[in-house]
Parts: structure tokens; C-alpha cells; sequence
């Protein structure tokens, strides 16, 4: 399993600043650990529920906790966390890096199972678009 952390750092080397991960004070973890779990909240609210571990509030989020989240949603989230954070560094994405982050996000969205809309109760059955079979 991921922990956010590794999640964070696998994105920070996908900017190519893999030699400066270590030398990102704590602060620069904590406010890229909020933009991971607003990003994954954000997914949520979309209906992308891949078992993202959110905390109650901010302050109880811990970059050493387990993400939560399978194998196959770990390069998903890092790309597209790694284009969250450039805009903030400064960096330019290449255009393998938001082609792989959209592909992600798009995969990962359509995995996410819509909620079907049932027939509410008490709609008569023959309406203007449902004529039966035969008429009397």
C-alpha cells in the first residue's frame, strides 16, 4: 500500500524535482498534502470513490498515513497531483505528463458506476411515450 506521502513524492520526481523531495521542508509536504486531499475529495464528490483514506477535518490529515487506494489508481492520482502542484512551482508540464494525467482521470471516471434513476412509484406506466400493445 501507498502511503500519501509516497504518493506526494512520486509526484514531486514526476516535475523532475526527484533530487529536491528530500529537501522540501515540512511545510511544502503539509500544503502538498492539502492539495491532495481536496483533489481527492473534489474525485469524490464526482462520483471517483477508489477508497482514498479522507480525514475528518484538515488538521487530522497525516502524510504517513496508508492512501488507501489500489495499484491501479496510484499513477492516476500522482499525475494528476503532480499537475495540481506545478502551477504552484512554477514548472511546466510535458505533454506526456497531462496526457497520462487526463488518461488517468478519464479511466478512472468511467470506472466510477453512475447511480441509475429507478421509475418513482405512482407514475402511471402509458404515458405519451409508452403505448400498450394493443388497444380495447
Amino acid at each position: 500500500m501507498w502511503t500519501k506521502k509516497q504518493l506526494i513524492e512520486a509526484a514531486f520526481e514526476e516535475l523532475a524535482l526527484a533530487g529536491f523531495v528530500f529537501d522540501l521542508d515540512a511545510d511544502q509536504l503539509e500544503a502538498a498534502l492539502r492539495k491532495l486531499d481536496t483533489m481527492m475529495a473534489t474525485w469524490s464528490g464526482v462520483g471517483i470513490s477508489i477508497g482514498y483514506l479522507l480525514p475528518a477535518s484538515p488538521e487530522l490529515s497525516n502524510i504517513d498515513d496508508d492512501a488507501g487506494i489500489p495499484d491501479t489508481a496510484v499513477e492516476p492520482v500522482y499525475m494528476n497531483l503532480a499537475v495540481k502542484l506545478a502551477a504552484g512551482r512554477g514548472k511546466t508540464l510535458t505533454t506526456e505528463t497531462r496526457t497520462a494525467a487526463q488518461r488517468g482521470y478519464n479511466m478512472l471516471l468511467g470506472a466510477a458506476v453512475a447511480p441509475t434513476s429507478g421509475q418513482a412509484s405512482g407514475l402511471p406506466i402509458n404515458g405519451a411515450g409508452n403505448k400498450p400493445w394493443r388497444t380495447y
